[in-house]
């Protein structure tokens, strides 16, 4: 897993925009919009991805009060993580990393044998600042486990944790 004090890795995905087109997007796109948060979660629609978009939701002005951007990302197809959005009422974008670049590129891979899923994203979360630089390192023990949001929501204010 990428640490704390390393470089954001590169990597490119899918965006879904709001009309239905598809368009590819790299991370480094998002950087001017620092503080970022890079938010990856396992499956959308699931129990736990639902609860931590809909957490994230509900505070996402804490997160944009440091002048800061949230981006979901799954190894989902796109056009699932346009549904999710829409269905939960997400105000932040989600990226389909169906070619695993940014899991590979971030080393959060995770699998679930028992569903009969590899290759899915840890669940896990980085905040990477104006210089590209990871600020803030998290993943999950165990899929049910979700981040500390208000260790996220300062790391974005600078804070470290």
């Amino acid at each position: 897993m990428i640490n704390a004090g390393e470089p954001a890795p590169e990597f490119a995905a899918s965006l879904v925009t709001a009309d239905g087109k598809l368009t590819e997007t790299q991370l480094s796109d998002w950087f001017d919009e620092a503080p970022l948060v890079v938010a990856f979660f396992p499956a959308a629609f699931s129990d736990t991805c639902t609860s931590e978009v809909g957490t994230i939701q509900s505070d996402l002005e804490r997160y944009g009060g440091a002048g800061g951007t949230v981006l979901g990302i799954s190894t989902d197809l796109p056009w699932t993580l346009r549904e999710f959005a829409a269905t939960e009422g997400l105000g932040f974008p989600l990226l389909g990393d169906h070619d695993r670049e940014g899991v590979e590129a971030f080393d959060v891979v995770d699998e679930f044998p028992e569903l009969g899923l590899s290759a899915v994203a840890r669940r896990s979360v980085f905040v990477i600042d104006d210089d590209r630089t990871v600020t803030y390192a998290w993943a999950a023990d165990n899929a049910d486990q979700e981040p500390t949001y208000d260790d996220v929501i300062a790391a974005t204010r600078g804070s470290r944790v």
